[in-house]
């Protein structure tokens, strides 16, 4: 049986009916699509195109470069060592950024948040923090309120929401009602929230549970309380997401100093903290470059979109009708959501203020790697917001142009980058020497090369003493019972990243692009939790 092009990537036939809404009025809500598949028509196939053409790019470089090694080893050789020089200015660039903020972050971890506050009216101002869960261990979702109840600020303004699913089953639902029961007089409210299992157009995961948890805290805490939805901050965290004492004074100043305080959202850093002594080295390697790539975006705030854990007046995320809940990127998503809304007058704030996390850790150290790739995977999975976004912007008018190929461009760049880059610099720099013949590996570039992307990486290389004395800064203060020798391992773990930033980083990033490319969706990865440290007294600080 023979399958068209047209088959493989559209999967449907061309006099499907159409829903086009060319000559329309943009109106944000009629446009909150997840896939092409909630499309018919035209408009299906334009979200196609651009749900293919991220892969499609990294693909046709990948191929392209290996093709050109046979045809054209001179010029594709000439090209790695002028994309090796690129990546070591780009790598210096991005260095520069880190340290920065580096700076800037122990900066404001230093600064006293209340003292800052004293000259400003700040005790309407009430913070609803959701904590979506599933499955996850009683000890980690009291560890989580556990922070919240020992954070300086008014407790009686705190409004948590535990959210369990329906279909984590009775365990989940009688953790939530047992942690309530603990902590429930400790905060002005606290409720939980069962979502419903199967609901109609819904994908199960984190961003319907959200949505359903804060549309209930709605109704029946603010709507009932009478209190102003002006006046509340929400702060989606991850169930697993500690917060450090002062990290909602922080957020309360940060949010009264803006100028424009409903048109932006507020961005903490994510450091991989909670279980670091107990990960193995891959892991820490991949969840600290996690953590430097956000730091560095944190100095670019024009490149920001929200991540994981990230704060957002509850009136703005009201008027976008929440997360979207049939989609996997909900946590990028709201950014996006919030700046076609307001017709691209929308932006992150960086905080410059770090939050802990769990780094990846499962009870093996195979399914430890096999859960670091799917979380890459997932989080490479944000490329599905491309096809939003440029399918947004077709429909959007109000955006001016040059904003929209500037988005265009930079995410296209970004989402190229993350799947070619590594792939370019470690294996087809010797595709060359491979496949260019006898002809080509008689001349001295042949010889040559090999010498030169060397030398030139080991220069690039030199950037990881800066992220060794980072990570070491970020790191809590090593356990009693831990070897003081493992902050040496701690910093020649970083020889690793030639091998973590393509097996867990380019690989999963592409085989992310691949199943959007052939409309192969994905579902909803829950990162299992996992701390083998029954208990977290030795709590760190930032450095």
């Amino acid at each position: 049986m023979r399958v068209s092009i047209t088959q493989i990537f559209f999967h449907r036939p061309l006099a499907s009916a159409s829903m086009s809404t060319q000559g329309k009025k943009y109106i944000y809500e009629n446009f909150r699509f997840g896939k092409a598949d909630e499309l018919s028509g035209l408009d299906y196939y334009q979200y196609r195109f651009w749900e293919i053409l991220p892969g499609a790019c990294s693909w046709l470089t990948i191929i392209g470069g290996i093709i050109s090694s046979l045809l054209f080893p001179f010029f594709t050789a000439i090209f790695i060592i002028c994309f090796d020089v690129f990546w070591l200015l780009k790598t210096l660039y991005l260095s520069l950024h880190l340290k920065v903020n580096w700076k800037r972050i122990k900066d404001h971890f230093a600064a006293d948040w209340s003292k800052k506050l004293v000259h400003f009216k700040y005790h309407h101002i009430y913070h609803m923090i959701m904590l979506p869960f599933y499955k996850e261990n009683e000890s980690i979702i009291e560890k989580t309120l556990q922070s919240l109840a020992d954070s300086e600020y008014n407790h009686k303004r705190f409004l948590v929401v535990l959210a369990a699913e329906e279909r984590a089953g009775v365990c989940a639902i009688n953790t939530a009602n047992k942690m309530k029961k603990k902590f429930g007089r400790v905060f002005g409210h606290f409720l939980v929230t069962v979502h419903p299992d199967g609901i109609a157009g819904e994908m199960a995961g984190k961003g319907s549970n959200i949505s359903w948890a804060a549309e209930k805290a709605r109704v029946e805490i603010l709507d009932r309380k009478r209190i102003p939805y002006a006046n509340v901050l929400v702060s989606a965290f991850d169930i697993d997401t500690i917060v450090y004492k002062q990290y909602f004074l922080c957020l309360t100043w940060m949010f009264l100093v803006s100028d424009n305080p409903y048109n932006t959202s507020f961005q903490p850093v994510p450091v991989f903290n909670n279980n670091i002594f107990d990960a193995p080295a891959v892991s820490r390697v991949v969840a600290y470059s996690g953590t430097f790539w956000q730091m560095v975006q944190q100095e670019r705030q024009k490149r920001l979109a929200t991540f994981s854990s990230h704060s957002i007046p509850f009136s703005t995320l009201y008027g976008v009708g929440y997360w979207q809940s049939n989609m996997v990127s909900e946590d990028s998503r709201i950014f996006w959501n919030c700046y076609m809304k307001h017709d691209g007058d929308y932006i992150v704030t960086p905080m410059s203020y770090p939050i802990s996390m769990d780094a990846n850790l499962a009870a093996g150290y195979y399914q430890t790697l096999k859960n670091i790739y799917k979380q890459q995977r997932r989080w490479s999975y944000g490329v599905e917001n491309f096809a939003y976004i440029m399918y947004n912007f077709s429909k959007n008018p109000a955006i001016s142009k040059s904003k929209k190929i500037k988005i265009f461009l930079i995410n296209l760049e970004g989402y190229w980058s993350l799947a070619t880059n590594p792939i370019i610099i470690f294996l087809l720099g010797w595709m060359p020497i491979l496949l260019g013949g006898m002809e080509f590996n008689t001349t001295m570039l042949s010889f040559s090369l090999p010498y030169i992307t060397r030398d030139i990486m080991m220069l690039t290389m030199s950037n990881l003493i800066l992220s060794s004395m980072v990570a070491v800064s970020l790191m809590p203060s090593i356990p009693e019972k831990k070897p003081g020798t493992r902050k040496f391992y701690h910093i020649i773990q970083w020889l690793l990243v030639p091998l973590t930033i393509t097996v867990f980083g380019a690989i999963p990033a592409l085989d992310a692009q691949t199943r959007i490319m052939f409309g192969k969706y994905m579902g909803f990865w829950v990162t299992p939790k996992h701390r083998a440290e029954p208990s977290m007294k030795k709590k760190g600080k930032t450095r």
